[in-house]
């Protein structure tokens, strides 16, 4: 391992100039699955090796079961057990002695197969010097993502209550100008984001766009990265507290819950295994006692989406995670209703100092 690090650590440079040596999720589950049908072929034509392979065989499919199910498919440790078991199936076919002669298609099965692994070292390469520079980046939180649009925001409509949504991938993939027409709304979401992420960024894209309220949406990346759940607990409530330090108005969304019903489309859509309903319903519990001892909106987004089986209805999010057109249409009155309830104070006090 230290050796092969070595040599990930002296191509790094060459990975970057060859980014298409790293593989997406889909194509790197499909080329491994490919490879397990070509270990497992090959077993039938050298006889003793599908005895001696077994073992090698079945970590190589634990490993992508492990994939599949991970937070993240790019988890490096997974990737290298597929290969080294990869490489070890190689060479013990290599040390079998083969019948004479060995089929032409046998031979172009463990060409294929060879092949094969060489593309999976070559991603597994690419796959680490992407995490050397992303452990080197001096913006882990992505503060430039939104940089240049806050410059570009200015001061907040008379008028008209600002709000800045703020969370993860649901955030980010929520059109707000289409849901919420001349409405001052500002997303302020990253895919991928975790809580300690948003909590460094509550400078740059809340609080310096002196908003009268914000929606915090977020959690379930770190439910599904193992963040402990009072770490969790701990950023929500710092964020509210900057909010409300700030005068402004934290709405507390629950996390949204998931379902599985799509993954034999794609095994990727497996959600419960890194995001279970318990820790999801644990954090939103929290969540409700928290505003109810701060004075703080709770928005229950989970009641309105969860099915009779306690999961995502099926039907408003197709990779059981992020909702779809139908899901956004859902939470969009539940949450202009939480922030008419935040805001009207604001805009009832406006009301009595300039009657007319």
């Amino acid at each position: 391992m230290k050796r092969l690090l070595a040599a990930c650590m002296l191509v790094a440079g060459v990975c970057a100039a060859q980014p298409q040596a790293l593989l997406g999720n889909r194509e790197s589950m499909e080329l491994y699955t490919r490879m397990v049908q070509l270990m497992e072929s090959t077993t039938a034509v050298v006889p003793g090796l599908a005895r001696a392979g077994a073992p090698v065989i079945e970590n190589m499919r634990q490993a992508i079961v492990n994939l599949q199910a991970a937070a993240s498919r790019q988890d490096g440790m997974q990737h290298y057990n597929v290969l080294t078991n990869a490489r070890a199936y190689l060479a013990l076919a290599d040390a079998i002695p083969k019948p004479y002669p060995f089929p032409q298609e046998a031979q172009r099965q463990f060409r294929e197969l060879r092949e094969s692994v060489e593309r999976a070292e070559a991603h597994f390469i690419a796959l680490l010097a992407l995490k050397e520079r992303q452990l080197g980046s001096p913006d882990r939180d992505q503060l430039e993502r939104y940089r240049e649009d806050n410059l570009k925001v200015g001061p907040p409509r008379q008028g008209q209550p600002r709000v800045v949504f703020f969370g993860d991938s649901i955030t980010d993939g929520w059109p707000l100008n289409e849901y919420f027409p001349e409405r001052d709304f500002v997303n302020r979401g990253i895919s991928g984001q975790i809580t300690s992420q948003m909590l460094a960024r509550m400078q740059a894209d809340v609080i310096d766009l002196k908003p009268a309220a914000m929606v915090i949406l977020a959690g379930t990346n770190d439910i599904a990265r193992g963040v402990p759940v009072e770490v969790i607990q701990n950023n929500l409530e710092m964020i509210a507290d900057l909010a409300e330090l700030h005068k402004i108005k934290p709405v507390l969304a629950s996390i949204l819950p998931i379902h599985d019903y799509n993954k034999d489309k794609d095994p990727g859509f497996l959600r419960s295994v890194s995001r279970p309903m318990t820790t999801i319903r644990r954090l939103n519990e929290w969540l409700q006692e928290l505003c109810k001892k701060r004075g703080f909106l709770y928005l229950d987004y989970f009641s309105a989406i969860v099915d009779n089986a306690g999961m995502l209805k099926a039907e408003l999010a197709e990779d059981g995670l992020h909702p779809n057109a139908a899901g956004y249409r859902v939470m969009a009155p539940l949450v202009l209703e939480a922030i008419g309830k935040v805001t009207a104070p604001v805009e009832e006090k406006k009301r009595r100092r300039f009657p007319f």
